[in-house]
């Protein structure tokens, strides 16, 4: 980890970036979202694939950021439909053994001892 002063992520991130300087770093983020809930990312495309991508964008009519947002935004979304599903067909098969209450305390042990989870 590395921590970078600016006033603002994006000149933290980019002043980071140019510190870094050749280092093989794809990605470097903010680690606390924004006011508006954002997180920043910048990542370092090689050039053809950052041409790629603008190619893209225009021809979709967004600007890369806008185009490269709603695509993780779209892929994030999908896959909390499919863990929350995966999850769904979990319980569904645990519960054809046991009782709902038999579940939620083994749920609950499990909770409890898990790092970080919030106490009891």
């Amino acid at each position: 980890m590395a921590l970078g002063p600016g006033k603002t992520a994006r000149r933290a991130a980019h002043r980071l970036r140019r510190h870094l300087g050749s280092l093989p770093v794809d990605v470097i983020t903010a680690h606390y979202p924004d006011q508006h809930g954002q997180v920043l990312l910048n990542i370092a495309w090689p050039p053809t694939t950052q041409a790629a991508l603008r190619r893209t964008a225009e021809e979709a009519g967004q600007s890369l950021e806008q185009m490269l947002e709603q695509t993780l935004r779209r892929a994030l979304d999908q896959y909390d439909r499919d863990e929350t599903e995966r999850l769904r067909r979990a319980v569904t098969h645990l519960l054809t053994g046991t009782t709902p209450a038999h579940l939620l305390t083994a749920l609950g042990h499990v909770l409890a001892r898990t790092p970080g989870a919030a106490p009891w």
